[in-house]
């Protein structure tokens, strides 16, 4: 035996034209399914057939609408209809990716030239003889029962359902699908290069890898085009069937010799039955059609995907338990159908809760055993993955024409202007900021990470434009609602063709690259502090020291170091106070450095040197500023309770009386109107620090001043006071 099956693994294996003895021929069958022929040397399989039968298949369809078809033969092929249509339904909901079925676009024109073709021969059928089989007669009396009103309005209703819901709906899907496909094809191209330019790939993967794209493009296209398909069928079907009913009432009692009721019972009867048998399979297509181009990126298939997101939150069905059980106890309602399924969910969200309680303690098993495994290796050389950048920005792979100069994008030269302008304002050095493509990212979205931490994030349309209105005031345009995300604002993203409109009307209107690059410098503005380290700072000072090396001697190093420098200048940072005047501020913190070690109390004084250029920009033109003041009860409160930490200075006082600063505090910012809309609170010097640290939560845009930095010529109107 083991010669025998030795010998057919052979002949399985060596040309198919080869002659298979017989006595080999039911080993081949049993285990191959291969079907051998004594004498013969061709193979006989319905599988590597199929194209022949298809083509065959299709011929058989066209033919059905010009020869008649016997009720039998009808019936068969209606029931085949059904059947096709279920297993393609079937099919959608398990492929876990479209191009596993990427010829539903072309089955979708069969299925659909087999139902016209089935429609035809049960119209013939319906006319000449008044019977089209079994099934239609059994569809039309199962679901009219005698009440043909009945019978027409649930066959309208599936026509609906299927017309206006599912197929408009999927066909706008596939519209949408296909647009988004071809705009993301070249960013996805892009990406495909960089992972070959990088190793990741060889040339077969990114072949692989392109072709698989170029096919996901057509599919898209392909749908857009098919799903047109489903929806004339719809029409088709309402159309034949209101052509059958006349007509058959016509060869009834002109051709047949009934009266007008029984024409009208009779032809009714097998026309709603027609119809329901040729909508159904429609209906079931559609659905699938639906499903096939609503698939997100998973790899599991449709039924997995809902089955793990629908019991995923145990806590959300024992909720709705909760909720089942009151409308159970609402008097009124029927009590059986809310009881039970209260019950039966809250025993569901029960056992969820349990098995997610069994799969943390898995996964907490496994990870120990995976940092087992880990520790066991040979340890390795990390040095290289543990370096972050200063700063990087990541985008999706619908964001990266933008940064591509061959497409015209100039993101790269925008961030190149956004380190100048943060030098010339703030006086801050920006290492060069790092920016990757991340395709876990959404298409459109991007991220700003300072030493590898996500700060802030956003998502840009790239074929629009940003409108915003700077009054903030409503205004009328058409576009899509969003929230401009360096300052808050309410905005709407508007089609190119619609800038003109828009700037008539006093809107203003930004391109994606601008609403990305100020987003990016109001975050280094707001987190200025943490990008400077002290190398950072050593660039500074030693920029200083080739025109000014006597102040910089001075200090450094015998009264401070450079760490010591370092928390001065990110503590001004942290208040928006530009560092830009660096001779002063080093003057200042060399005059007093000798008599104290306090770096707030440092901080304070190099702030008074630079009172002009901090209050410069909260002055109108009359050269005054409005401020707030505190009333001296707030300020005794705060000042006899000032501590010192690691932190700085924070005043120790009572939630209750640091909850009535608060609300006072806003009430007076409400109700007083600032120049530029900067808030500015006027303080004693000497709890200008404690009291920022209590009020920096709460308002971080809060400028809180002490008198000592306001220069002398600047005229100060107080339009409030705090008080408690």
């Amino acid at each position: 035996m083991k010669k025998l099956w030795g010998e057919a693994d052979f002949y399985r294996k060596i040309n198919v034209e080869t002659s298979v003895p017989w006595e080999f021929s039911r080993i081949l069958i049993k285990e191959y399914g291969v079907f051998v022929l004594e004498g013969t040397k061709k193979k006989i399989s319905i599988k590597n057939n199929m194209d022949v039968i298809v083509a065959f298949g299709v011929i058989a369809i066209v033919m059905m609408m010009i020869i008649p078809v016997p009720p039998g033969l009808l019936d068969v092929l209606l029931a085949l209809n059904i059947t096709l249509s279920v297993v393609i339904l079937l099919l959608t909901m398990f492929t876990t990716s479209v191009l596993q079925f990427s010829s539903f676009p072309t089955l979708l024109l069969i299925t659909t030239l087999f139902g016209l073709a089935l429609n035809i021969s049960s119209t013939r059928l319906i006319l000449t003889q008044a019977n089209a089989g079994k099934i239609i007669e059994a569809f039309g009396s199962f679901v009219v029962g005698g009440n043909y009103v009945v019978g027409i309005i649930i066959f309208l209703i599936i026509v609906i359902i299927q017309f206006v819901v599912i197929t408009s709906g999927a066909t706008r899907v596939a519209e949408v699908s296909a647009r988004f496909a071809l705009d993301a094809m070249p960013g996805k191209q892009m990406s495909i290069d960089a992972d070959l330019n990088s190793g990741l790939i060889d040339e077969n993967g990114a072949r692989d890898k392109r072709k698989k794209l170029q096919e996901e493009v057509d599919f898209y296209g392909a749908m857009d085009g098919a799903s047109k398909f489903v929806k004339g069928n719809a029409v088709a079907g309402l159309i034949i069937t209101g052509i059958n009913i006349l007509g058959g009432i016509i060869v009834g009692t002109l051709m047949l010799n009934m009266d007008i009721k029984e024409a009208a019972q009779v032809y009714t009867r097998l026309t709603i039955g027609d119809g329901l048998v040729g909508q159904i399979p429609g209906l079931l297509i559609s659905t699938a059609s639906g499903i096939l181009v609503t698939r997100s990126g998973s790899d599991d298939n449709f039924g997995d995907v809902v089955g793990k997101q629908l019991t995923g939150f145990p806590k959300v069905i024992a909720m709705a338990s909760v909720v089942l059980f009151f409308l159970f106890l609402v008097p009124g309602l029927p009590k059986p159908p809310f009881l039970i399924l209260s019950v039966t969910s809250g025993i569901g969200a029960y056992f969820l809760y349990k098995d997610e309680k069994e799969r943390t303690v898995d996964q907490i098993y496994q990870e120990q055993q995976q940092v087992t495994e880990i520790e066991s290796k040979e340890p390795e050389n990390v040095m290289s993955l543990i370096n972050v950048e200063p700063m990087e920005v990541e985008i999706g792979y619908g964001l990266i024409p933008l940064a591509d100069e061959g497409s015209g994008g100039d993101l790269l030269q925008r961030i190149t202007s956004v380190r100048r302008q943060c030098a010339i304002e703030m006086g801050i050095v920006v290492q060069p900021i790092r920016i990757r493509d991340n395709l876990q990212l959404k298409t459109n979205e991007y991220v700003i990470k300072i030493r590898g931490t996500v700060i802030a994030k956003g998502e840009l349309m790239p074929n629009m434009l940003l409108c915003m209105d700077p009054t903030n005031g409503e205004y009328e345009i058409q576009g899509i609602k969003t929230t401009e995300p360096a300052f808050g604002l309410p905005a709407k993203w508007i089609n190119k063709d619609e800038r003109e409109d828009a700037e008539i009307k006093g809107l203003t209107v930004v391109d994606p690259t601008t609403v990305m690059v100020t987003h990016l410098t109001e975050t280094i503005k707001s987190h200025s502090y943490e990008l400077l380290g002290r190398q950072e700072v050593k660039l500074i000072i030693d920029s200083v020291k080739e025109k000014y090396s006597a102040v910089v001697e001075e200090l450094i190093p015998d009264l401070m170091t450079i760490g010591e420098v370092q928390k001065v200048l990110q503590n001004l940072l942290r208040e928006r106070v530009p560092i830009k005047d660096m001779v002063t501020i080093l003057e200042s913190l060399a005059d007093n450095s000798r008599s104290t070690k306090d770096i707030e109390l440092l901080t304070e004084y190099v702030r008074f040197a630079l009172g002009r250029s901090i209050c410069n920009p909260l002055v109108d033109e009359n050269n005054a500023m409005t401020v707030i003041t505190l009333s001296q009860e707030i300020e005794d409160v705060i000042g006899n309770n000032i501590q010192k930490s690691m932190q700085g200075s924070f005043p120790a006082i009572d939630p209750d009386t640091t909850e009535k600063i608060l609300n006072s505090l806003r009430n007076t910012l409400e109700t007083t109107f600032f120049y530029e809309s900067q808030p500015v609170l006027l303080v004693s010097p000497k709890i200008r620090p404690a009291f920022k640290k209590l009020t920096e939560m709460v308002f971080p845009n809060l400028c809180v001043l002490s008198i000592n930095e306001i220069p002398n010529d600047i005229e100060i109107k107080t339009e409030g006071v705090v008080t408690i």
